[in-house]
């Protein structure tokens, strides 16, 4: 049953664009029908700026009036719905994107290029710090060119691109961006602004200043149903009917019964953060170079992970975060015969947060200081030849201290060489990559853990790629590219050995891990004519060493336990999605889309890996014209049953939403409303790759307003 329905879904999304596939000529409009599929898309996470139908693997870009649609408090979250992407959906706040049933280690996100430099990479409850409200762009990127940004990057690249650091001069003598939103289903209420002034302008370029700050506040979120799953309801209800425990000094008595009956609203999913940056440069024909401060200020809560049986720990705590950054800027322009630029991007960032008690006190804190650069020189284009080669360093002091601290004091140190180079041939394409990095790791051992590693740990690892694509004609291209990553274990994989309040497990590593290797291949195709667009892809990795999470069905300290482990793996699957014009009416159209995805995860001599997103397809229709589009959407996720040992299957559902997007004065003027409806019908809505999936689920019904405008 489950084949058949996995080929009606995929038949069902490609055979969309391909009943068009007569008509040849391209249509701009048509292109820009769905922000993922525009064929002049210049894809500027890439180091070779690329146009889109030339990229050997999937990508996604979000920007405009699809980014203010999609705009979330989580980065995870405002990418939930692009082909390849879930989210980890630890609560609204903290929801960090899975790119094809990867996550954490294997996904990089960065803002403008560098790492985010905090430590949600350790763990699903940490906050990545970007702010998706100043974001003026999202790509995301895999492939080659993602692993030039790190081998931590295996799965991909999230991209979140502002202007924090100005890029060009306003013509304007101001420049003004602004939006505010409000979300029923949390009472959600946010705004961003952000101000461009010239200072000086001049024929050869000016100073320009910039500054900008974000707010959002938001309640519990209200959800469609039960928290808790019929099955753990019905063992809470059970445990209820035991004999009450006598509670430890200091602590209350776990009513079972109430947790069984938690509805409506998820506990502790409320949230307050706002920001604040300034940013400050000289753009002229020669080069730029400028800097910026920003300042993250983020209170939020986890939601709980309700205790069910008698010794089951229950928290609810609230993780109290704050970084400082600055960041820096400087490109210099080449001669064009043998560079054609130089490029150097530094950052560093003073970060931590803290763990609050039920009362207000810290449980424990997590300190975590880094630096990252890049020095990149790109080549002068001769004949059909360009490519770019850097180096990329990385430093990270990291510490956890209190009762839960889970992870020893470490240092992490990576140093990278990269390449990419490009043959451009017209029809045939060509591109080969390879990077080289060593990590130093080393760790201070707990007092009261003997087993914690004493000392250090050094990785040197390799990867290279190679690929090329063909263009069956001016509007369709075809392509296949090769990959062979290496990943050095990261401090959290191998040093964790104790209870996190935050994810409420028992998290333990291991010292003895080997590089993570990994050999992909990828094809592509890519086309678009008169009236529609289509992108398919489809993928198969193949993992030694795999390092994954193994929830070990044994309880530590009131706590399950989830213990690292390695062992080869098979990771394969498909996306696709395409846009069709029905009909046009004057200056409006009627366009469908569809589009759909699948990742199939298997760990070897063990059995499914744990927290695979599930086959998923998602169908729209939508009436565009200058001054409003009308777009409703229907979404089925399938049931996920190939679930890892002690993980729950979780079942399927299907969601329907819609929005109203207005111009008042048409697309080429400032500003813009939105109105959308999310999850119409309320259902309860719980995503497999979420820690959470079977104590909390996605937001039940919630009616969305947006204002946007730019002068």
């Amino acid at each position: 049953m489950k084949s058949q329905l996995l080929t009606g879904c995929a038949v069902a999304v490609l055979a969309l664009p391909v009943a068009a596939h007569a008509q040849s000529a391209p249509d701009t409009a048509a292109q820009d029908t769905y922000h993922q599929s525009a064929g002049s898309e210049i894809i500027v996470t890439g180091l070779l700026p690329t146009k889109r139908q030339d990229m050997l693997s999937s990508v996604a870009v979000v920007q405009g009036k699809d980014l203010a649609q999609a705009m979330r408090p989580s980065i995870g979250e405002t990418l939930e719905h692009e082909p390849g992407v879930s989210a980890t959906s630890f609560g609204p706040s903290a929801s960090r994107p899975v790119l094809r049933g990867l996550q954490g280690e294997r996904v990089r996100v960065l803002t403008n290029g560098l790492g985010s430099i905090d430590v949600s990479n350790t763990s699903v409850d940490h906050a990545v710090v970007v702010n998706p409200l100043l974001a003026e762009r999202i790509e995301v990127l895999r492939g080659p060119q993602s692993l030039l940004y790190g081998s931590s990057a295996i799965g991909g690249v999230v991209n979140v691109i502002d202007k924090r650091i100005p890029n060009s001069v306003p013509d304007e003598p101001i420049h003004v961006d602004a939006m505010g939103t409000y979300g029923s289903a949390a009472n959600e209420r946010s705004g961003s602004a952000s101000v461009d002034v010239p200072l000086t302008n001049g024929p050869d370029g000016g100073f320009v200043a910039h500054v900008d700050g974000s707010y959002l506040k938001s309640d519990n979120v209200r959800i469609g149903g039960h928290a808790l799953t019929p099955a753990l309801r019905a063992q809470a209800l059970e445990t209820s009917l035991l004999p009450a425990e006598e509670p430890e000094d200091g602590e209350e008595a776990i009513d079972y019964a109430a947790n069984a009956a938690v509805k409506g609203k998820l506990p502790n999913s409320q949230a307050k953060t706002w920001t604040a940056g300034a940013g400050i440069a000289y753009v002229g024909t020669g080069g730029n170079i400028g800097v910026s401060y920003s300042h993250y200020d983020s209170l939020y809560g986890v939601p709980i992970r309700f205790a069910t049986l008698p010794g089951e720990e229950q928290e609810a705590p609230r993780l109290s975060m704050k970084q400082d950054r600055i960041d820096m800027r400087a490109e210099l322009n080449g001669d064009g015969n043998v560079l054609d630029k130089v490029s150097l991007r530094l950052g560093y960032a003073d970060y931590t947060h803290a763990e609050l008690e039920e009362d207000g006190s810290v449980g424990t804190a997590f300190y975590n200081k880094g630096m990252e650069g890049r020095l990149e020189f790109s080549q002068a284009k001769h004949g059909a030849w360009k490519g770019v080669t850097g180096a990329q360093f990385y430093n990270r002091d990291f510490n956890v201290i209190g009762e839960e601290a889970f992870l020893p004091k470490n240092t992490t140190t990576q140093v990278g060489l990269f390449t990419l180079q490009q043959l451009d041939y017209g029809a045939l394409k060509f591109e080969l990559g390879g990077r080289y990095e060593h990590t130093y790791l080393s760790a201070n051992p707990l007092a009261d853990q003997d087993q914690f590693f004493d000392g250090s740990r050094n990785y040197d690892a390799f990867s290279g790629s190679i690929g090329g694509s063909y263009g069956l004609n001016d509007n369709w291209r075809i392509g296949l590219n090769f990959s062979h990553t290496e990943r050095a274990p990261a401090a959290e994989e191998i040093f964790a050995n104790g209870p996190h309040a935050g994810t409420q497990a028992y998290e333990v590593g291991n010292p003895d891990f080997k590089l993570e290797k990994a050999n992909s291949i990828e094809a592509i195709l890519r086309g678009s004519g008169t009236n529609y667009t289509f992108e398919a892809s489809a993928y198969h990795t193949w993992f030694s060493n795999f390092i994954y999470d193994d929830l070990t069905g044994e309880e530590e300290d009131g706590l399950p336990v989830y213990q690292f482990r390695q062992a080869d793996a098979r990771y394969y699957g498909f996306e696709a999605q395409g846009s069709l014009t029905l009909a046009r009416f004057g200056d409006g159209k009627v366009v469908a889309d569809a589009l759909g995805d699948y990742v199939h995860a298997q760990i070897k001599s063990v059995g499914p890996a744990p927290r695979i997103p599930a086959l998923r397809v998602l169908g729209g229709l939508s009436y565009q014209a200058p001054k409003f589009d009308v777009r409703g959407e229907v979404e089925r996720v399938a049931k996920q049953d190939r679930t890892s040992e002690f993980e729950t299957s979780t079942p399927g559902y299907t969601m329907v939403n819609a929005e109203v997007n207005i111009r008042p004065w048409g697309n080429e003027r400032p500003l813009s409303f939105a109105l959308s409806a999310n999850n119409i019908f309320d259902v309860v809505a719980r995503r497999a790759s979420s820690y959470l999936k079977d104590y909390s689920m996605l937001s039940g019904r919630d009616i969305r307003v947006s204002a946007r405008v730019s002068f």
